[in-house]
């Protein structure tokens, strides 16, 4: 963080704040709550013209039904390639083709995977909490490099200090608003 006036240091840390809110949102995204979300695919990349390619660039995606996701390729002959990759992507997917498109149906999830990725949701929002607490490390010690080298008063440090804090509760409470909403969706509370 190279910043030498506060209200540049203030914006730098909200933009580093709001970028870790964002891919923590990107992340959950990617966790299945039981209904069909073509996101939960975002991480399936297919072996298709001498490279990995991800899925959504080599197919068209949609949810014909809350529980299926129908996969288009853009060319028949990568079917196999298509239906391989999410077989092998690690998500618990059994997908079928037949003959124009693969279709991708979810299994309804056990209380038992649910719980397991309720604990996943749980570890992203840390490391999502974790990234907040960095960027406020990163101002706080900027905040004292500043005042050290006689660039601002120690009032505005002290009133600096108190601003970073703010922006942090800010978006910490954001990540505990967005980890509860994925919970519910999860746990179905």
């Amino acid at each position: 963080m190279d910043v030498n006036d506060l209200k540049g240091l203030f914006a730098e840390a909200s933009k580093r704040m709001k970028a870790a809110l964002d891919h923590l949102q990107h992340e959950f995204a990617g966790v299945r709550t039981g209904r069909a979300s073509v996101t939960i695919l975002d991480g399936v990349h297919v072996d298709a013209y001498g490279s990995k390619m991800p899925l959504n660039q080599i197919a068209g995606l949609s949810i014909p039904e809350p529980t299926l996701i129908v996969a288009q390729p853009f060319d028949p002959s990568q079917l196999g390639a298509i239906e391989k990759a999410i077989r092998s992507a690690g998500l618990g997917l059994n997908p079928a083709n037949d003959g124009k498109v693969v279709r991708i149906p979810l299994p309804t999830l056990t209380e038992e995977r649910r719980r397991e990725l309720s604990k996943h949701v749980h570890k992203l929002s840390e490391d999502g909490r974790n990234s907040v607490r960095q960027v406020r490390r990163d101002a706080n010690d900027r905040l004292k490099k500043l005042l050290k080298d006689h660039k601002i008063s120690e009032d505005d440090e002290k009133k600096g200090l108190d601003e970073v804090q703010k922006l942090t509760d800010q978006h910490i409470k954001l990540i505990d608003d967005a980890q509860n909403k994925k919970d519910a969706d999860l746990l179905g509370r």
